[in-house]
């Protein structure tokens, strides 16, 4: 720890840039929000989130790129970019084990299936039923090509039989509110993007695609419980990675600030709020927990041939 307490004497000199690919708004671009403002107490001096959205993440990649390579500039990152990306293209314009050092998740969360509030649909089953009855005619939406609720749809076709069309948005907020509208049979989503429409009651929760109910949202079956397909699981998390190649003692410190940031009430309590869950591991259990989830994702995108050229 001597290490640590040395270059927390001269750690950080300037200010200090979270760059994140989540718009403004996002729920996990919120928690980026809370942990910039604890760092920022801690460290005294300013900790601010750039938002680079878009292009599957690239753009904000590409950025933290050309920042910074002394831990001054950091990047939050989505699961796919770690676990997915790398078996969908065949060419990335990054590389996992030279560009980046994930610290440790912020938060893990699990998505429910979302649909109008008057929508036909009182469960899952029925959903399944509408789709085999009419092949391809059903739609649902997602942000883009490889992110969570898209492969975690094209998984739910995949398991269950069914061939429905995927929608692109630009925005989340966009994407829900069709939902609301009726324009789209489904989308999953999760309590942070979703959960206010849920909450005005223009949209419902038929089911959690989690292993157990979400203590937030008792009364919502898991996919299991609603006539899904068993053990149906769609989850994401985010991370905090530093650049490659930062001296340990200093990547240890970061890690240590942010994961005393997440501990502190108001950050849980917000957690609570948007149904996501802390999600503690050491570098070393989360970087064998990214091995795994990598030749998870790899069996998913295969069996879902969600793989791009």
């Amino acid at each position: 720890m001597a290490g640590v307490a040395a270059v927390g004497q001269t750690f950080p000199t300037k200010p200090v840039r979270i760059i994140t690919p989540f718009p403004v708004g996002s729920g996990p671009e919120g928690v980026a929000r809370m942990v910039a403002d604890k760092l920022s107490r801690q460290w005294g001096q300013p900790v601010t989130v750039e938002n680079r959205p878009g292009g599957n993440g690239f753009i904000a990649i590409d950025a933290f790129k050309r920042g910074a390579a002394d831990g001054h500039d950091l990047i939050q990152l989505d699961n796919v970019h770690l676990t997915a990306y790398p078996h969908m293209f065949k060419k990335l314009p990054y590389d996992i084990k030279n560009d980046f050092d994930p610290l440790l998740p912020l938060f893990k969360t699990y998505f429910f299936a979302t649909t109008a509030a008057d929508s036909k649909y009182k469960n899952i089953a029925d959903l399944v039923a509408d789709a085999k009855v009419n092949p391809g005619k059903l739609n649902y939406g997602s942000w883009s090509v490889g992110n969570p609720v898209h492969l975690g749809s094209a998984l739910f076709e995949t398991v269950t039989g069914t061939q429905m069309q995927h929608v692109i948005f630009k925005e989340t907020s966009q994407l829900y509110t069709s939902v609301a509208q009726g324009d789209l049979a489904f989308a999953l989503g999760t309590s942070a993007t979703a959960g206010s429409l849920y909450r005005a009651g223009k949209i419902k929760f038929l089911a959690v695609a989690a292993p157990r109910r979400i203590p937030a949202y008792p009364d919502v079956p898991t996919f299991t419980e609603a006539g899904g397909p068993a053990g149906f699981e769609v989850s994401g998390w985010t991370t905090i990675a530093a650049p490659k190649n930062l001296p340990r003692a200093l990547a240890d410190k970061i890690t240590q600030d942010i994961a005393k940031a997440l501990a502190e009430p108001d950050v849980k309590e917000k957690f609570l709020s948007f149904g996501y869950e802390s999600f503690p591991q050491t570098r070393e259990q989360f970087a064998q927990y990214i091995q795994a989830e990598s030749v998870r994702q790899a069996a998913v995108i295969l069996k879902a041939k969600a793989a791009l050229d």
